[in-house]
């Protein structure tokens, strides 16, 4: 309890026993009904509310007073102040022993370590109380339970793209409001956003499209950043990575700082883009998308204050040497999915519940199959990796036509 919260309860404790303090009680026969009578009056609480207190109450209040005056009405902490009375002595060695060993371990993991080791339950040892007794050893041995987190920046463009996704507003489609979600790459050096769209679903393949967007623009970055979330840490991401010959970096749980910079990017979007829309004027994802452009457009161009005056633009343009570009082919044939699939008798293979026609040589056999996202570019990826194209299964046409022998050896017959 503060010192403030003290003086307001013995204030409302001497506004009770004023009139016996100044004399002003000469109505009442005796001490005893002054009591009784000031017990049916509600007085403030320090929380603001109003409550009745005993005559008992306010009659020990007034013989404080007697006493030692003012301060004899200022509430009196607990004897055993300071002292953790729900944990015995070994539960306390134990807890200043871990905390003391490994400093950045939490209270809750401490915790849990003592109810698997038993020596505490959870009818007689609360997490609460052993989270207050770490932070009574943090204060006391001063240990560091911060994290060391720094500010940075990376030296050059296309060092590092940051991405991210965040919830937009709410777009009408097909006669309901839909929650639209934004994914954006921004680079770290120069805070260029190298991609940036609007989507109904926030998923891998909506953030795979923006970055082919982005590297078939401004080329590929060394690494791009990424939190743990589904839509980005998976084996069609670190494939993708591959093929174009970035690397991935996953940013460890609960650490937002690490991406800072489209975390507060995004922060910028929702009080200057978001906040001035009138989604009446919306009628498609396109015209939104069209709007979220110019925006991205007026952004890069705009000075900054954390690059010295310079747009983003000026800054992300200003190293052409560190632009690794790919040509379309590369780009197109790195930015498809992969899968396995065991091709049928009759060489047939199905994705998606869709039936597609296979050569025969590849019958019965288990083969890697690559897709463009929408199904419209299909491969097989042969032996030597070169990407085969495959169609889709037109079961009357194969029913005229000519099915070629394969000879097993030589000769005609």
């Amino acid at each position: 309890m503060t010192q403030d919260e003290k003086h307001a309860i013995a204030l409302m404790r001497y506004a009770a026993i004023t009139p016996l303090v100044n004399g002003t009680n000469e109505k009442f026969q005796s001490l005893s009904s002054f009591f009784q009578e000031a017990a049916l009056k509600p007085y403030p609480s320090a929380d603001g509310s109003m409550r009745l207190f005993s005559a008992a109450a306010i009659e020990r209040w007034y013989r404080c007073y007697l006493k030692s005056g003012f301060d004899g009405l200022m509430p009196k902490g607990r004897s055993d102040s300071g002292k953790c009375r729900a944990l015995d002595d070994a539960c306390q060695e134990y807890i200043r022993h871990m905390k003391t060993q490994y400093p950045r371990l939490p209270a809750a993991a401490i915790y849990r370590q003592m109810l698997s080791e038993g020596l505490a339950t959870k009818h007689t040892v609360s997490e609460s109380s052993v989270n207050r007794f770490v932070n009574r050893i943090v204060e006391e041995k001063n240990i560091p339970d911060a994290k060391d987190m720094r500010r940075y920046e990376r030296a050059h463009s296309n060092e590092v793209w940051c991405g991210d996704s965040s919830v937009g507003p709410r777009l009408l489609s097909d006669g309901a409001k839909r929650k639209v979600f934004i994914i954006a790459l921004i680079d770290d050096a120069s805070r260029f956003v190298t991609g940036a769209d609007v989507f109904l679903n926030d998923t891998f393949v909506n953030l795979m499209s923006v970055m082919k967007s982005a590297v078939s623009k401004y080329g590929r970055p060394k690494i791009f950043n990424f939190d743990n979330g589904s839509a980005y840490k998976n084996k069609q991401m670190e494939l993708l990575a591959a093929r174009i010959g970035s690397a991935i970096h996953y940013c460890k749980p609960y650490t937002p700082t690490a991406k800072a910079k489209v975390e507060r990017w995004f922060r910028t979007l929702k009080d200057q883009w978001m906040a001035s829309l009138d989604m009446n004027q919306f009628q498609s994802l396109e015209q939104l998308r069209s709007s979220l452009d110019t925006f991205v457009d007026n952004y890069n161009h705009a000075p900054h204050a954390s690059l010295s005056g310079q747009s983003p633009a000026d800054r992300f343009f200003s190293e052409p040497d560190r632009f690794r570009r790919l040509n379309t082919e590369a780009i197109d044939h790195s930015f498809l999915l992969e899968i396995d699939r065991t091709v049928s008798a009759d060489s047939v293979v199905v994705i998606d519940r869709t039936e597609y026609q296979v050569d025969c040589r590849f019958a019965k056999q288990r083969i890697k199959l690559r897709y463009s996202p929408d199904l419209k570019d299909i491969f097989v990826v042969a032996a030597d990796g070169t990407l085969l194209p495959i169609r889709l299964l037109d079961k009357k046409a194969n029913s005229t036509a000519k099915r070629e022998k394969i000879y097993l050896s030589g000769g005609e017959n």
